[in-house]
């Protein structure tokens, strides 16, 4: 009789996001007239901009006739697409990555979450802690992660870097060498960032030691102080160590339409001299068809200049939540801190809570829905997500009820 793969066993519960649904719909069908405000998962809320929709709609209406019409796409995404990020996500930065080191998906879930198949199942991975789930949840899959302890609540094959507020919630080097480096500027949770200066050093242990960076710069474009990265590869070396995964979800509010991409530079080799371009592209050609051609055609339009200034402006958007949260939390005594460079609050739970009681409490007494610390990681424990992707209607209302929390 066929068995269960053993590693998918030892997960604990399900998925973050979806214990918060769970709740939030069990509250909801308790209380059906109580108007909740969501400011837990990272969705966005506002409408894609006119040139995307103006570009889906062109790519729609190819469909429809024979001679424009598209079947398969390319397994590694179409030219016209990887030669625009080429050009404009780091040729504008003066860092030079060719369309072919460009791997087009459909998003930086997906990518962070199975980039990982292609290293052997005996590295040692290192993660921030608190962390994106997905990074631990699909190691723990592939049986990287070892056993778990229920008191720590951490995997034994895996290195958490501690991400305090004494140190911005930046992790320190690890002293322990690991063969997998997760990093996540700006961060997801905790709103974080690190200097090119820091992140260079980061890049000079990976070549040091001959690990790998899988650095994901999902949130890139809510960047707004000098001096903040936007890629990994604007540092010295970095193509000999590192990946890095894009998404379109955030900065051009593709959550519902799904496109993102992976760079894996042509530097980068094993420790036989194995080429991991080489290997992600037999993997990513084996295992997906391709995103589909009317979402790479809406992600062309985002590169175009009109492209580029509308989501300018929904970044803006959100980054008014984010700094309308940050200071209306301090003013109501709350100790929180990211919203600059990110679209993420990290709130200090008050009077002793865990982070579910606090969850719980917010619920029950302000009817507003975040995300409990603790499921990012043991170092989330006393700490609160909230993002800045609702409306600003909505984002102005919780304040209020924040405000009003007794």
């Amino acid at each position: 009789m066929f068995k269960a793969n053993p590693d998918y066993l030892q997960l604990r519960g399900s998925y973050l996001f979806s214990n918060i649904a769970k709740k939030v719909a069990a509250y909801k069908e308790a209380h059906p007239d109580t108007p909740i405000i969501r400011l837990g998962i990272g969705d966005v809320t506002q409408p894609l901009s006119k040139s995307v929709i103006a570009a889906l709609q062109k790519a729609v209406e190819e469909q429809a006739h024979a001679e424009t019409f598209r079947g398969y796409t390319p397994d590694l995404g179409y030219d016209f697409l990887r030669e625009a990020i080429s050009r404009v996500d780091f040729g504008r930065r003066g860092v030079s990555i060719s369309p072919d080191e460009i791997f087009i998906s459909d998003g930086a879930k997906s990518d962070s979450g199975n980039i990982q198949e292609i290293f052997s199942k005996d590295c040692r991975v290192a993660v921030c802690d608190p962390v994106y789930p997905v990074y631990v949840d699909t190691n723990v899959m592939a049986g990287r992660a070892g056993e778990y302890d229920e008191k720590t609540g951490t995997w034994s094959n895996i290195i958490y870097m501690p991400c305090l507020a004494e140190n911005d919630f930046a992790p320190q080097l690890p002293t322990e060498i690991p063969d997998i480096i997760y990093l996540c500027f700006p961060n997801n949770p905790t709103g974080a960032t690190v200097s090119k200066e820091q992140l260079q050093k980061w890049v000079d242990f990976a070549n040091e030691h001959k690990a790998v960076i899988i650095y994901d710069a999902a949130y890139e474009a809510y960047i707004t102080e000098d001096d903040i990265p936007h890629s990994i590869y604007e540092c010295d070396g970095a193509k000999t160590c590192s990946i890095e995964i894009r998404s379109f979800s955030k900065n051009a509010g593709f959550t519902g339409v799904r496109l993102g991409y992976t760079v894996v530079p042509k530097e980068l080799k094993d420790a036989s001299g194995v080429s991991m371009r080489d290997l992600w592209a037999r993997r990513h050609g084996t295992k997906f068809n391709g995103a589909p051609y009317i979402q790479q055609r809406a992600g062309e339009a985002v590169y175009s200049d009109q492209g580029q200034k509308e989501i300018r402006e929904l970044v803006s958007y959100y980054m008014e939540n984010a700094r309308m949260i940050r200071e209306g939390l301090t003013a109501a005594g709350f100790t929180c801190s990211g919203g600059v460079n990110s679209p993420y609050i990290w709130l200090k739970t008050p009077d002793g809570m865990t982070s579910w009681e606090f969850f719980d409490y917010l619920l029950e007494k302000g009817h507003v829905v975040g995300t409990p610390g603790s499921g990012f990681g043991p170092s989330g424990e006393g700490y609160f997500r909230l993002t800045a992707f609702g409306s600003h209607e909505n984002t102005k209302a919780a304040i209020e009820r924040f405000k009003h929390l007794n």
